[in-house]
């Protein structure tokens, strides 16, 4: 099982077809994110920043930050700084009015940036957070390992992402619905409907559950774990580099 869906049928890299896409849908991408999932990605989303109320951290690096959503939900953890980078000039135009908007520029800035090589000194961050961004790493295991070059010691990861349910009826309810109704919604309120077949196509392909703890095992995170959430459609991995 591996990453390599790319959102278009073109010879350009997965991490370019995958900035052209989050550009097509920025616009639409918080509604239907929210819309298409009744609101359970909020829910999420706290649930996965409580995994870093015990260590408090002061630095945070946001990975794939898209328009900032899951970095604003780490601001009720008060930390000094809080920077957000993305591969996506659309998701962060987004992103920035969201922080002009709640006048959070002192605490939350975003910059343009890839993922597979962060522009950071080593040792950098208390923690770092990835909030449905790890399927859409062109190199998932590169992308991990520079995560944990700009940790330092003891600090944590935590990632939030889309799993595989493998119960019955949920894996029957859950593929129906995001291979048939998502990519429908996506076509009627996005300019860009290939990117809701997308999707479910780079959820079906990550090497999710255990496979992902390997992974960051492989690259240097310790104590792992994994926390299912929503009868298995979605996951909390953290690590302590």
């Amino acid at each position: 099982m591996g990453t390599n869906v790319k959102p278009y049928n073109q010879e350009d890299s997965k991490k370019e077809q995958v900035a052209s896409m989050f550009n097509n849908i920025a616009k639409t991408y918080d509604f239907l994110n929210h819309f298409l999932s009744l609101g359970i990605d909020i829910i999420w989303r706290k649930k996965a920043i409580k995994e870093l109320i015990a260590i408090q951290p002061k630095m945070i690096l946001d990975v794939a930050t898209g328009t900032g959503d899951f970095a604003f939900e780490a601001l009720s953890l008060h930390p000094d700084k809080i920077i957000g980078v993305d591969i996506s000039e659309g998701m962060l135009k987004i992103a920035q009015e969201k922080i002009d908007k709640r006048k959070e520029s002192h605490r939350f800035e975003v910059r343009l940036g890839d993922s597979e090589k962060l522009l950071f000194e080593d040792n950098t961050f208390d923690a770092v957070t990835v909030s449905f961004g790890v399927r859409n790493f062109e190199n998932l295991d590169k992308g991990l390992s520079d995560i944990n070059r700009v940790l330092r010691n003891g600090g944590k990861l935590v990632v939030l992402e889309f799993s595989n349910p493998k119960k019955f009826p949920i894996k029957q309810l859950y593929n129906f619905y995001s291979f048939k109704i998502l990519p429908l919604f996506g076509k009627l309120f996005s300019n860009d409907a290939r990117a809701y077949t997308y999707l479910p196509e780079s959820v079906k392909a990550f090497p999710d559950g255990e496979d992902f703890l390997l992974r960051m095992k492989g690259v240097g995170f310790k104590e792992s774990k994994c926390i299912s959430l929503g009868f298995g459609i979605c996951s909390i991995y953290t690590g302590i580099k």
